[in-house]
């Protein structure tokens, strides 16, 4: 039987978190939002995936999947698999909307979502959560679902397939290592710039007792502001526990250098996005500069080009890949293996709307066939939105644990939709 995708729905789903802080940076406040696919098939069964953003402007995201839906719909689940390269270059190599990205911004986001729901389908009919499903995947399969163009200066498809091989072994200690003791994590619930000082104290208190021993702050602010936060946070979690920092893109290179002088005293074990997403040259001198503070990037890289790009260049100690700014599952896996040529560990962005929920299968994935070592990787939490999806995140002791569910965690509840749907939900009338 074929399982063909006889429809897209497009839902512009908003929260309003801009009110209370949640997710305040150096940059942005806004609505955690999300473009929402749902692509239902003959079978009956039904594949979710989204895109996150940041509030206006999500409509414009939903207007690209409309504009991209028709390569989708129609075609069988088992078409797509069997060319999934020819798949997603329909999408991300459209011979007219192309000229909108190419490969990178709202067109590219848009992409990702029907990606992801595509992959969210797959997993749900053959009964696995997506990691479990990438994870058993023969190697054959997974290079040929990698489009390897401009990046064969990186990463060749011989390169990838023995790394692939190279992972199968030890892959069933590896999971029962994480069944028993999930995939470590760290918070940034603790340290969103909109905080006051006491919500920063009271909230890194209850992370650490939660057993929480990473924890993320924002900084970006007028510079005393940030080595005073900083000061709170390391005075609550002791000097065993990760601090790690995030600019969110607001410095200049000079300035984050000199910056980062100033909180080094607080011993951060990374510097997050310290300068342009696209200055690829201006990361690799701070991270000469900051040395042994690692340069953390990833949340915003268009594709996996600026990803190979930071690591030929090395401009990064940490790269954080991000589910759904690329184009969803096929460029995140490309993006995980140049990692693991590279030699450098991954810890993805999440937060927002989804995110976690969606990065906890690509880390895990990550672990038991490519990187195969949990040195230096962590997830990251957030503790927002989690109740809006049918099959959440689910912690303990600061670490994740393993979604058992089909698919990718990627389906949110329809009273949700419903009710945060923009403009006509109740919560935006």
């Amino acid at each position: 039987m074929k399982n063909v995708i006889t429809a897209l729905d497009v839902h512009d789903v908003r929260f309003p978190t801009a009110a209370a802080g949640d997710g305040s940076d150096a940059i942005n406040r806004g609505d955690y939002s999300a473009t929402y696919v749902s692509l239902k098939t003959d079978a009956g069964v039904e594949g979710a995936g989204f895109t996150f953003t940041n509030g206006r402007g999500n409509e414009i995201t939903c207007a690209a999947v409309r504009a991209l839906a028709h390569h989708v719909v129609g075609r069988s689940v088992e078409e797509i698999f069997a060319d999934p390269v020819a798949f997603w270059r329909s999408l991300s190599a459209d011979v007219q909307l192309r000229w909108l990205g190419p490969e990178k911004g709202v067109i590219h986001m848009a992409t990702g979502a029907i990606v992801n729901a595509v992959w969210d389908l797959r997993a749900k009919l053959e009964g696995k959560p997506l990691w479990r499903l990438l994870a058993e995947m023969p190697t054959e399969e997974l290079v040929r679902s990698v489009d390897f163009h401009h990046i064969t200066d990186a990463l060749t498809p011989d390169e990838a397939a023995a790394i692939l091989d190279k992972g199968l072994a030890g892959m069933d200690e590896r999971l029962a290592e994480l069944s028993r003791d999930g995939f470590p994590s760290y918070t940034t619930s603790v340290g969103w710039l909109g905080y006051p000082d006491d919500k920063v104290r009271e909230l890194t208190r209850q992370a650490y007792a939660e057993g929480w021993r990473a924890m993320k702050m924002k900084v970006g602010g007028p510079i005393e502001d940030d080595v005073r936060r900083a000061s709170i946070i390391r005075a609550e979690i002791g000097p065993d526990a990760l601090l790690m920092m995030d600019a969110n893109q607001v410095w200049d290179v000079d300035e984050a250098i000199a910056n980062m002088e100033l909180l080094a005293e607080f011993d951060p074990y990374w510097i997050e996005e310290p300068t342009h997403a696209d200055d690829v040259l201006g990361h690799a001198r701070i991270q000469q500069s900051v040395a042994p503070i690692r340069v953390a990037t990833g949340e915003v890289a268009a594709n996996r080009v600026i990803f190979k790009q930071l690591l030929q260049a090395e401009a990064i100690g940490v790269m954080q890949i991000d589910a759904c700014r690329v184009g969803g599952v096929n460029e995140v896996l490309s993006e995980i293996l140049m990692a693991a040529k590279f030699g450098v560990p991954i810890c993805p962005h999440a937060g927002g709307v989804g995110l976690c929920e969606y990065v906890q299968h690509l880390a895990i994935f990550d672990y038991l066939r490519v990187g195969t070592s949990l040195d230096g990787r962590m997830v990251e939490y957030v503790d927002h939105l989690h109740e809006h999806f049918v099959d959440p995140v689910r912690t303990r002791d600061g670490r994740y644990l393993l979604p058992e569910a089909p698919g990718y965690s990627a389906t949110m509840k329809p009273a949700s939709i419903a009710e945060f749907s923009f403009p006509d939900g109740p919560v935006w009338r």
